[in-house]
């Protein structure tokens, strides 16, 4: 068996691959360790700043595998891990966890799409800050299709980014959209023939910026999604207030007023609150 998932660490940027392109990337038991595995790898390590994540060959992600999913007509669990009433990963179960976790990271993702991103593979690209899509590329929520619902974090994902009714309409009849509609939806942020190479390229980008600054901004825009005006204006102060105080600031100022690239540290993890 091949590795699902190829992880590539350079210049604070994780260049993340799903590789199972011979089934369309879809997600059978292994590919959902090994999305997970990555995640947290990349979660450990200080010097990433920004990750890129697609799909080898002539798709990003089919959705969940046929094969498990024919196997759930017959009565077995569609996914051998733990039930999915129990809450495994903070507010997520293990399958919830795989999208979600994206969202958790403390940096920037841009998931760049092709092909087709069906059901769970979908769900997978929403988790990311950026849906970088190529002209072509099938999408669909699909599950209905199979008697199921979206049940990887796409209801919650969704909804910070296209109409209630646009949701309803795609998620009832689970009909294929085009790349096109994405961006009219809201689903793509760009549309580019090539998104793996705009992925990284935006990657590189981030990761010449202050650190401390991008995953300030990451939490600050998280928590906006699901908290009130007065607490996420706290937030801001508190964020601000933090990189006031850090060398990465200076750096930035001192490299702009020099007209010179910035030299940053890692990021040190930030405890809310503190």
């Amino acid at each position: 068996m091949t590795h699902r998932v190829l992880l590539t660490i350079a210049g604070g940027v994780a260049d993340v691959r799903l590789n199972r392109a011979d089934k369309m990337n879809a997600l059978d038991p292994a590919m959902f360790e090994a999305i997970a595995d990555t995640v947290a790898a990349i979660g450990k390590d200080p010097s990433v700043r920004a990750v890129a994540l697609s799909g080898e060959g002539g798709a990003f992600c089919a959705g969940l595998d046929v094969e498990r999913m024919a196997a759930s007509a017959g009565g077995e669990d569609i996914l051998p891990f733990a039930g999915l009433i129990r809450r495994t990963h903070g507010i997520a179960n293990f399958v919830q966890h795989i999208v979600w976790a994206w969202r958790e990271l403390p940096v920037p993702v841009i998931a760049a799409v092709h092909g087709v991103a069906l059901g769970g593979g979908f769900q997978l690209a929403l988790g990311a800050d950026l849906r970088y899509v190529a002209p072509g590329t099938r999408l669909g929520i699909i599950e209905t299709k199979w008697g199921l619902v979206p049940d990887m974090a796409g209801t919650q994902l969704m909804r910070g980014l296209v109409r209630d009714d646009v949701i309803r309409e795609l998620t009832y009849t689970a009909r294929i959209f085009s790349a096109e509609e994405a961006m009219t939806f809201g689903f793509a942020t760009r549309l580019v023939a090539d998104p793996r190479t705009a992925a990284l390229a935006t990657a590189r980008e981030i990761a010449g910026r202050s650190p401390d600054a991008i995953r300030a901004a990451k939490r600050l825009l998280n928590q906006a999604a699901s908290v009130g005006a007065e607490a996420i204006l706290a937030a801001e102060t508190e964020e601000q207030s933090r990189l006031l105080r850090s060398p990465n600031h200076a750096e930035a100022v001192r490299a702009g007023f020099e007209k010179r690239a910035p030299v940053f540290a890692d990021a040190l993890p930030v405890s809310i609150g503190a």
